[in-house]
């Protein structure tokens, strides 16, 4: 299926894996990439950029294939270095790069020397605009349902599609929700020209987390998602436990004068210890509602087979019946 996603990445499938904290290492990228997708590794994930480097190499170890890496510019006094993250994916021969967060326009210049393509992830079509203002080649909308941060305007994909697809001139994907070939289908029939995915690839063979986190997510139902940190104005959806019912419950006491301290101890540094060791109710983790469609856990490959079949099979039989009628 070809899309002007496709076309932008050199990809051969319209599908892509998100950038996620302790989950986009090499295996993970290289698995989605080698089955036609675009793979992405998680830039910030990695302690230093000499460790960005090495994961790079270690993900062209294992694919020929186009891969992403993720820059999450974050809202903090103690910055990661970011110009020697752009020089190591630069140097790494990466060719695509997946921003978030603040504005890239920082490191845009360097990145579009380099040839390689940007697209910035956005939570609403004033941010996606600005991100087509500053030069990215695409931009990835995630509706009110994704995993991770929503934003603070709460508009669906069924509103934010459409409504990025009457505004932007460069090509988007849907992100949030997104699970099967009918993800798919709906994203392209609202203007995307492919989807992103993130809770959907944690449950795969490939993903280097723990199988608690993998057995999580198919128990999960779409009602096991919350919000916490809305106070703060850095919402995140996140799946239910001990600890985010307790981030809740601080956040409801509290009131307006919570600060981020209150909640540190359920929020900062737990993903090693849920990703890596399968601590699950030490803290809060992204998890998007998309949880409700999730019930197994398939290979890269079998996902991706399976999401394109699905969609071929909508399109030729389901909505060509309507076109006939």
């Amino acid at each position: 299926m070809k899309t002007e996603i496709t076309e932008l990445f050199g990809i051969e499938r319209p599908i892509l894996q998100g950038g996620m904290h302790y989950v986009g290492f090499a295996e993970l990228a290289a698995a989605v990439s080698n089955a036609g997708g675009l793979g992405t590794i998680t830039g910030l994930t990695q302690k230093t950029p000499a460790d960005l480097a090495k994961e790079i190499a270690r993900c062209k170890d294992m694919t020929d294939k186009p891969i992403a890496v993720n820059v999450t510019f974050l809202p903090t006094v103690n910055a990661p270095d970011y110009p020697a993250i752009i020089k190591t994916i630069i140097e790494g021969g990466v060719t695509v790069v997946e921003t978030a967060g603040r504005n890239p326009s920082q490191v845009m210049p360097y990145l579009k020397d380099a040839g390689i393509k940007v697209i910035h992830k956005c939570t609403s079509v004033r941010h996606a605009l600005k991100a087509q203002e500053i030069g990215c080649d695409a931009v990835s909308v995630d509706g009110f349902e994704c995993g991770g941060h929503p934003g603070e305007d709460d508009v669906p994909n069924m509103i934010l599609l459409p409504r990025a697809a009457d505004e932007l001139e460069i090509p988007f994907v849907a992100s949030g929700g997104q699970a099967d070939g009918r993800s798919l289908v709906a994203s392209l029939a609202m203007g995307a020209s492919g989807i992103n995915l993130g809770t959907r690839f944690v449950a795969t063979k490939e993903a280097p987390v723990h199988q608690n986190v993998k057995d999580a997510i198919v128990a999960a139902t779409e009602l096991d998602t919350r919000l916490v940190m809305r106070p703060l104005r850095n919402t995140e959806r996140v799946l239910t436990n001990p600890a985010v019912e307790r981030i809740l419950a601080t956040e409801k006491a509290k009131g307006d004068a919570i600060q981020f301290e209150d909640i540190i101890d359920e929020v900062a540094g737990v993903y090693p210890r849920v990703m890596q060791d399968g601590d699950m109710d030490i803290g809060a983790w992204s998890c998007g509602m998309v949880v409700g469609l999730i019930n197994d856990i398939p290979s890269c490959q079998e996902l991706l087979d399976r999401i394109m079949s699905e969609a071929d099979q909508i399109i030729a039989n389901r909505l060509a019946g309507y076109n006939n009628a």
